[in-house]
């Protein structure tokens, strides 16, 4: 019991991580604006770079391309949950990781769809 427990916890900690991130490459105006201290203007800011000169590579390619981020903004924004280069990959591998390990004895299929992961039981 005390096992369901700890693995329900740590499978929630994680997907609050994977949910919790906007990637900076791949998020409309209204996702930017969602992250703590990303006004309508930094967001502008973003997504006019963005469609200028393509997706960022970095952080720091971010703050050198972006007016007003430099290195101390950036690293607070990830810690508000903005990120540069996430991919729908590292949810699904946690949703696998964490069915294999509620049940090893149960087969998962994990779906992504639009960067979120669903574990399906059979």
């Amino acid at each position: 019991m005390f096992k369901k427990i700890l693995v329900t916890a740590a499978m929630l900690a994680a997907f609050g991580q994977a949910f919790a991130s906007v990637d900076v490459n791949t998020a409309n105006e209204s996702a930017l604006r969602g992250i703590k201290g990303i006004g309508p203007a930094k967001a502008k800011a973003i997504l006019d770079e963005r469609a200028a000169h393509g997706p960022f590579k970095d952080t720091t390619d971010l703050s050198k391309r972006v007016k007003g981020f430099g290195g101390h903004t950036v690293e607070r924004l990830q810690a508000e949950g903005l990120a540069v280069g996430t991919s729908g990959a590292g949810a699904t591998a946690v949703a696998a990781a964490g069915a294999a390990a509620a049940s090893p004895n149960a087969k998962a299929t994990t779906v992504a769809k639009n960067d979120a992961a669903v574990v399906v039981k059979k």
